[in-house]
C-alpha cells in the first residue's frame, strides 16, 4: 500500500466529502498523506497511489455531476497500476442503491485496476452520519493492510 491515497470524491450534497475529510483524517492520524479531489482529474491523480473512492448516487442511479467527468476518463484508460477503495453511499428505499459506486467500480476493474475490498456501501438510513461507518470500516482495512 503506498504511503500517499488520493481520495476521489463524488458529491452532489456534501456526504461524500464529509466521508472523505473522515477518511482524510484517519490516514493522517496513522501517518499517510494524501490528496482529495472534489473535481477529479485522471490528469491530476497519479494511479501509482491508492485511491479511496467515496461517491453517492443521484438521481435515478447516476454518479454526482462532479465525478462524471472524471468518470468518462476512466473509459478505455490503463488503470492496471491502480490499487483502489470504493465507499458507496446510498439510500435502500431506492432501487439504485448506490449504483454510482457501482459504477466506478466497474470503470475501474474493466480498464485492469484492482479493489483492494470489497466496496463499502453506506445506508444513510442505518448510518445517518455515514463518515462514522466509513471511518470504522477503513480503520479495519488500514489494521489489515
Amino acid at each position: 500500500m503506498s504511503k500517499h491515497f488520493e481520495i476521489i470524491v463524488g458529491t452532489m450534497l456534501g456526504a461524500s466529502e464529509y466521508v472523505a475529510d473522515a477518511i482524510a483524517e484517519k490516514l493522517e492520524a496513522k501517518g499517510y498523506t494524501h490528496t482529495i479531489h472534489i473535481e477529479p482529474n485522471l490528469d491530476n491523480i497519479k494511479t501509482d497511489n491508492t485511491w479511496v473512492i467515496c461517491t453517492s448516487t443521484h438521481g435515478a442511479g447516476e454518479l454526482p455531476d462532479n465525478i462524471q467527468p472524471f468518470a468518462a476518463q476512466l473509459v478505455g484508460a490503463d488503470l492496471s497500476s491502480v490499487n483502489a477503495y470504493v465507499i458507496g453511499l446510498g439510500d435502500t428505499s431506492y432501487d439504485t442503491f448506490c449504483f454510482g459506486a457501482k459504477e466506478i467500480e466497474k470503470l475501474i476493474t474493466e480498464n485492469n485496476g484492482k479493489l483492494k475490498a470489497d466496496a463499502y456501501y453506506i445506508d444513510v438510513l442505518e448510518h445517518p452520519i455515514p463518515e462514522d461507518a466509513a471511518v470504522e470500516w477503513f480503520d479495519d482495512i488500514l489494521a489489515n493492510a
